[in-house]
């Protein structure tokens, strides 16, 4: 349901521009001993409402977008520090400078912020092989709300000194202190890639070309996309306006990307995977890219998808993760019980190497969102509640900002939802950090 979130009515009572940590602590703890709550700001990109105040006192809104400083570049680590408020497609251009690769990729990386992404434990399209944004940060500068600056801007990689304030603080989403500056993890660029788009009998012969190919390839699999064919109906209907190189349209099909060590046919490589999978029956068709702009436009397809969701508009829509073997009987699942409350059309897509749907339901050709209305919560409760049963997550890799807090309060394990409320108090007792997200006020 994010795409439902009233970003017109957020509040905000003034804007803070610092450009150092020093100007960010002294705000902290003005507000800390004044009690205004602070709204840390990064690109703006949220889509479950952690930087949008809608209703209480109106807070500080803190930005970071004057802190985007290159602190340090250390390829022979493999690490660049930078400051938070530094744009990842600028972070992910630094590391190419000096031949290395910064993987985190989202579609909003040309306007969200490293600190942000971290904030929000951004996942995207490469976690399979180089995991969330934890998996890639090995410090942190923050400010904790009482303005205290709290220097972690290690470049270890073992560090076993006591309690990990790192991962304490990346997912938080701003609500127990403002991360300024992080240490990054860098990679050796692979040598070549190869990108293919396959034709698989359904989600469960996706998942037996996943292992084929992660038997085959372990290691190079850089990205796993599953697609349903209501998407490319999505695309055909109203646009972006795109060509999808296979005919007839299929029901699923599979993105792969593959990242290779020097020595390898990239083409060749796809192609042997292509014929193994055709031999065990778990994909029938494919084109794989022979060039990096035809790699670029099967890309590009997936990459819209999202942008004619936006134009259809949806009932209800789900940022999930299920454990892998789940997610066929989920997809299943899903469809049976949501028809119980009536006709829909649900585009289901989204990074299956690691577990996490875009699960979003639309109504049927003549009818509106709005039309809904009073199904919404009927609605997202179904498919939250499958997804709770079978195991798995309601916010993947979007978080929870304020759009969730009921969800967590409703899914939540009790044992974890105590200890938050502990840390919270303990690190903001005023609750001045992000007042209601994550954690509803009380």
């Amino acid at each position: 349901m994010y795409s439902t979130w009233p970003t017109s009515v957020a509040r905000a009572g003034a804007l803070a521009l610092p450009r150092t940590t020093a100007e960010v602590a002294a705000i902290l703890g003005a507000c800390n001993e004044a009690r205004v709550g602070v709204v840390p700001w990064g690109g703006g990109t949220g889509l479950v409402g952690g930087q949008i105040m809608t209703d209480g006192p109106a807070p500080l809104l803190l930005s970071l977008e004057q802190m985007t400083a290159v602190r340090g570049v250390y390829p022979g680590e493999d690490a660049l520090v930078v400051e938070a408020g530094m744009i990842l497609a600028d972070v992910q251009a630094e590391a190419a400078r000096i031949g290395r690769l910064f993987p985190l990729s989202l579609a909003s990386e040309g306007s969200c912020r490293i600190g942000g992404n971290l904030a929000a434990n951004a996942g995207g399209v490469n976690v399979l092989r180089y995991g969330n944004a934890r998996d890639l940060c090995l410090g942190l500068e923050a400010v904790l709300p009482d303005g205290t600056i709290w220097n972690g801007l290690t470049r270890l990689r073992k560090d076993n000194a006591g309690y990990d304030l790192r991962h304490l603080l990346i997912g938080s989403e701003g609500t127990l202190g403002v991360i300024t500056a992080a240490s990054l993890k860098l990679f050796p660029r692979p040598a070549a890639r190869v990108v293919a788009l396959l034709v698989v009998p359904g989600p469960d012969a996706a998942l037996g070309l996943l292992s084929l190919a992660a038997a085959r390839l372990p290691g190079m699999i850089t990205a796993f996309e599953l697609i349903h064919r209501m998407g490319f109906d999505f695309l055909a209907e109203v646009g972006p306006e795109i060509r999808l190189p296979i005919d007839p349209v299929p029901d699923w099909v599979v993105l792969v990307e593959l990242g290779l060590p020097p020595g390898l046919d990239p083409e060749a490589v796809m192609a042997a995977l292509y014929d193994e999978g055709a031999r065990a029956a778990v994909v029938s068709d494919g084109v794989i890219a022979a060039s990096e702009a035809q790699a670029a436009a099967l890309w590009h397809i997936r990459e819209s998808i999202p942008e004619a969701n936006r134009r259809i508009g949806s009932v209800s829509s789900h940022d999930i993760s299920l454990p892998l073997g789940a997610v066929p009987e989920f997809i299943r699942r899903g469809a049976a019980d949501l028809a119980r409350l009536g006709d829909w059309r649900i585009n289901c897509f989204g990074h299956l190497g690691d577990g996490n749907l875009h699960y979003n339901v639309f109504p049927v050709k003549g009818r509106s969102r709005a039309d809904h209305e009073h199904q919404r919560e009927a609605v997202k409760r179904c498919v939250h509640d499958l997804v709770n049963q079978m195991g798995g997550s309601v916010a993947a890799e979007h978080g929870v900002g304020r759009l969730k807090t009921s969800d967590l309060q409703r899914y939540g394990d009790p044992g974890k939802l105590l200890a938050m409320r502990a840390i919270k108090a303990a690190l903001d007792p005023r609750g001045i950090m992000n007042p209601g997200a994550v954690l509803p006020l009380e």
